[in-house]
């Protein structure tokens, strides 16, 4: 019970932090990079709902963040949609054509499946990279617009644009908090710890491995089309490999398989890489050995290891809580009779 309080006021304390973070802070650098890193936490959590849950490496989903995002610029500008249908259909889009992919994909297991999606996401950047009529190629495609008003409510502002990003982001955590505690994220576990266990039990493996693959994409195109709009401008770069071993950085470092994994990681990577900016590219030599000492002593992230230690200190403290009081018991003293 305690254990469970302390939970709650910890996501409260976070919760109270971030709505009151653009009024604590106001240098609109920090303001901008918060915001930026709620997006790539969003990827991350699509992510980590296939790698983390379900076992399955997925080396395309900075592919798929590019996709949503070039959908939702291209409706906007070159077709004139409205922004928030643009918004939907650039989504929907890039979910769509995420399950095709994964329909093919997911024949292939373990090693072949991360270099079968490796291969797409690179096919997604030279296709972005190369087809200048509809994406602008390396010129970058540019005049999305900011999201568009939602009655009262104004999004053209940095600070407003923070909260709507920030809305989404919570939107995301409750979404994949409630699909990991249901039956359904117990059998992406079940998949994940063994696929042949899970074929015994009667669980159909390829579906639910599509299911995942599918939601995960889907949360991957809504932080793609949420950067478009923020950014207003995109490059062939956000969907070469670099992104997507930024998005396996976080992960790790924050704990693949969490729930705070993504959060954890996103920000701590994100700060340090802001703190190193002096160093320009030397600061891979300190950042590098760094991350890599943190992976070795914390194979589970910076949450996974906080939740594996707190689970040795509750199996240690049930231990000694089932223990007799007069345990060791006293050794026997000797006497005449031991002769």
């Amino acid at each position: 019970m305690a254990v469970f309080a302390n939970r709650r006021l910890w996501i409260a304390v976070l919760a109270a932090l971030a709505l009151a973070f653009p009024l604590l802070v106001t240098n609109s650098y920090y303001l901008h990079m918060m915001t930026i890193s709620f997006i790539w936490m969003i990827a991350v959590y699509g992510l980590n709902l296939f790698a983390g849950y379900t076992g399955y490496l997925s080396l395309a989903h900075a592919g798929f963040f590019a996709i949503g995002a070039y959908a939702l610029g291209i409706l906007t500008v070159k077709a004139g949609v409205p922004f928030w249908l643009a918004f939907v259909l650039a989504c929907l889009f890039t979910t769509l054509l995420g399950a095709v992919i994964g329909l093919v994909a997911l024949r292939t297991k373990e090693h072949f499946f991360a270099i079968y999606t490796l291969c797409v996401g690179y096919i997604i950047y030279l296709i972005i990279d190369k087809w200048d009529s509809l994406t602008g190629g390396v010129r970058g495609f540019i005049g999305i617009p900011a999201p568009a008003d939602i009655g009262p409510l104004s999004f053209q502002t940095p600070v407003a644009q923070y909260y709507l990003v920030l809305c989404f982001l919570v939107a995301v955590i409750f979404t994949m908090y409630r699909l990991v505690y249901s039956l359904t994220g117990r059998t992406y576990i079940a998949i994940r710890n063994s696929e042949e266990l899970a074929l015994t039990l009667g669980i159909s493996t390829m579906k639910n491995k599509l299911a995942s693959f599918v939601l995960s994409v889907f949360f991957t195109s809504l932080a793609g089309a949420l950067y478009a709009s923020f950014i207003r401008f995109l490059g062939p770069d956000i969907a070469y490999v670099s992104v997507m071993f930024d998005f396996l950085t976080y992960l790790l470092v924050g704990g693949i398989g969490t729930l705070a994994g993504p959060v954890v990681g996103t920000l701590l990577v994100t700060f340090l890489s802001q703190q190193l900016q002096f160093l320009q590219d030397y600061r891979m030599l300190i950042f590098g050995p760094v991350l890599t000492l943190l992976i070795i002593f914390y194979p589970h992230g910076i949450a996974g290891g906080i939740i594996r230690l707190k689970a040795k200190r509750a199996v240690f403290s049930w231990k000694q809580h089932k223990r007799p009081r007069n345990w060791p018991p006293p050794p026997a003293k000797s006497g005449a009779n031991d002769m």
